[in-house]
């Protein structure tokens, strides 16, 4: 899936952006992102902040895709926190269904990864709400352009004696070494986890 946002012919420069990384284990939640925006083959930003904390500081959050469009999603999750209190998946649930029935919300082009102590999901606006797969190491997620690299790298480390946070960053690296449109400017938030 392409996590970038503007003109939607294929002959014209899209936006391109970011890798964000979710790592539990340990008994802590880590969500790190890269700052890259790049639009065709230019960087246009490489700093930007697409990790955060919402909810009161209760819930951390990454998002890839358009910039604008998960403003208005972080926007539209922190209303939900606020009508659901400590109920992250529901909040994440009544979300997605509106992002995939709303006719503005459903061309917004971003997807988010959140956590806080309880849960860690991914929400996408096809209306998913989805879990990462655990083991017995801990579990990782990751979206955006260099996800899959980062991911494939969050599963490898996850069994090695690394703690969340190193294991989130490593992977950001790698996939900043594969992904042009990664880079190693990194955003961390944690949280204990139950």
């Amino acid at each position: 899936m392409h996590n970038g946002a503007g003109p939607q012919d294929a002959g014209q420069d899209r936006w391109h952006a970011t890798t964000i990384v979710l790592v539990r284990k340990g008994g802590r939640t880590v969500i790190v992102g890269d700052g890259q925006v790049s639009l065709g083959q230019t960087i246009i930003k490489g700093n930007a902040k697409k990790v955060r904390r919402l909810g009161k500081g209760g819930v951390i959050a990454g998002f890839a895709g358009a910039t604008a469009d998960a403003f208005a999603l972080f926007e539209r999750l922190e209303a939900k926190l606020e009508q659901y209190p400590s109920q992250l998946l529901r909040a994440c649930v009544e979300l997605a269904k509106e992002w995939r029935t709303d006719r503005y919300l459903r061309r917004l082009e971003a997807m988010m990864l959140v956590a806080d102590p309880d849960a860690a999901l991914v929400l996408t606006g096809t209306g998913d709400v989805l879990e990462p797969e655990a083991s017995a190491d801990g579990s990782a997620m990751a979206i955006g352009s260099g996800g899959n690299y980062a991911l494939a790298a969050a599963r490898a480390l996850l069994p090695m004696d690394l703690d969340a946070e190193a294991i989130a960053r490593r992977s950001l690296e790698i996939a900043a070494d594969i992904c042009v449109y990664t880079n190693r400017n990194v955003v961390i938030e944690a949280i204990e986890s139950k």
